[in-house]
């Protein structure tokens, strides 16, 4: 994995996101968008485990839907976008065909 897709990951997932483990999930994935998703789901996954909202009358109240909800939304997003080791951010996809056409004769 090369600095752009470490320094885009941590972009996508948090600058205190060990790189080691980054580095490990790439290898096996071979794809930053996978180790992103990944990632977002094993955080999901963790929030959904916990009952997500939690009141204790008059003292305290702690709601985490809203963290799901943002996490859903993060994935969604980095699913669309496109990622720096994408096979389409090469350079490949400025080649276009054009279609030439006989001008009138005046």
């Amino acid at each position: 994995m090369n600095s752009d897709v470490l320094r885009w990951l941590q972009a996508q997932l948090g600058a205190d996101t060990d790189a080691n483990d980054l580095t490990a999930r790439y290898e096996r994935l071979h794809s930053a968008k996978a180790v992103a998703l990944e990632v977002l789901h094993e955080r999901l996954a963790a929030l959904v485990a916990e009952p997500l909202k939690v009141t204790v009358n008059g003292v305290v109240t702690i709601d985490n839907s809203a963290n799901v909800t943002a996490l859903e939304r993060r994935a969604a997003q980095i699913s669309d976008e496109r990622a720096p080791d994408d096979p389409s951010t090469t350079g490949d996809d400025l080649l276009t065909t054009v279609q030439l056409c006989a001008r009138r004769r005046r």
